[in-house]
């Protein structure tokens, strides 16, 4: 769940800071982009050791799903595997 934390902590940025310039007396909708901007660096800043772990959660999720092997990439490694013999056994030019 790292990448929920992470998610929810970068949401929760965004509202403060935008919460926060709309109390300063930014009333339009620049509080929301410049919100989005500023929650942007300072969770690239504040937040680096949770998005450390939501990336290697992502990462190991992807490792445990072994790439699944199709029918036609079996297909595509039998004809590579025939361009090269051919390469091999073909006198040069």
């Amino acid at each position: 769940m790292p990448v929920v934390t992470y998610t929810l902590l970068r949401l929760a940025l965004f509202a403060v800071v935008t919460a926060g310039l709309w109390a300063v007396g930014m009333r339009s909708w620049l509080a929301p982009l410049a919100g989005l901007f500023l929650a942007w660096a300072l969770s690239y800043v504040l937040l680096g050791r949770q998005r450390a772990a939501a990336a290697r959660f992502v990462q190991e999720r992807a490792a445990v799903r072994a790439p699944r092997t199709t029918r036609a990439d079996e297909d595509a490694s039998y004809e590579d595997a025939i361009d090269d013999a051919q390469r091999r056994t073909r006198p040069a030019d």
